[in-house]
């Protein structure tokens, strides 16, 4: 069976990389990208925070061509949705028929993925959609993937979190209203080593930093990072991020 041609939304992230591992060990899709949208000011992954040095690095040692999507810090949606769709246009005449998502359960974020990707005839596909994340951080776990947190919610978690490896003693400590994927926005991670890699990411942890964002526009302008549409205001609360360094 010839297999369809996808493109994969890669945020750098522990869902992104089992969602990957599971379409590169199906039959049906061959993933021609990793597509990565990047803070053009501070070449950064968008929300993660992950410098863009160490997302090539995690590209080459996958082994898939990563297409780097640069958006101003502070996009409205119109802006995002055009160079999204600008993007993805130029994708699909090489052939993508499909684009892969590590999205688990939120439902208005699907059906605004599937809405857009219906005006290009292209097919959304979910590997990770609504099994339990208690069983997906389980199987992350299970196959050897490691990842370290880059970014926390302070409307969610503490400091302490933030710049801490994914494992039992961290789970544990999770307050019971967190995600234990931080599916609604709790943290970001980064993914340095598991199966998909040839070799490990190296890494040291930089500072930790708080940053809290400030709207130019009202809500209603869509004046703020897009890749956040799990919270009703992403303005009511701050984030800390830890800096990894090239090691």
């Amino acid at each position: 069976m010839t297999k369809k041609q996808a493109i994969f939304n890669w945020s750098g992230g522990k869902d992104s990389a089992l969602s990957l591992y599971k379409i590169l060990h199906s039959e049906e899709y061959q993933v021609d990208c990793l597509l990565t949208s990047i803070n053009e000011q501070f070449r950064r992954i968008s929300m993660h925070g992950v410098r863009e040095e160490l997302l090539i690095q995690q590209a080459e040692s996958i082994g898939i061509p990563l297409v780097k999507m640069y958006l101003p810090e502070m996009p409205t949606m119109e802006a995002y949705e055009n160079v999204m769709r600008s993007t993805l246009l130029d994708l699909q005449s090489k052939g993508a028929t499909a684009s892969i998502f590590g999205d688990i359960f939120l439902e208005d974020l699907r059906q605004y993925r599937e809405n857009k990707l219906a005006e290009l005839d292209l097919k959304g596909v979910f590997p990770l959609w609504k099994i339990s994340t208690k069983d997906i951080i389980k199987e992350f776990l299970d196959l050897g993937f490691k990842t370290i947190t880059t970014c926390v919610n302070d409307k969610y978690l503490d400091k302490s979190f933030v710049g801490r490896i994914i494992d039992e003693s961290f789970l544990n400590d999770l307050p019971e209203n967190v995600d234990p994927c931080g599916e609604n926005g709790e943290f970001h991670t980064f993914v340095f080593d598991g199966p998909i890699f040839k070799e490990a990411i190296p890494f040291e942890k930089g500072e930790i930093v708080y940053r809290k964002y400030t709207p130019t526009k009202q809500k209603d302008d869509a004046s703020y990072d897009c890749d956040d549409s799990t919270q009703e205001n992403p303005f009511d609360n701050g984030f800390w991020y830890c800096d990894l360094l090239n090691k």
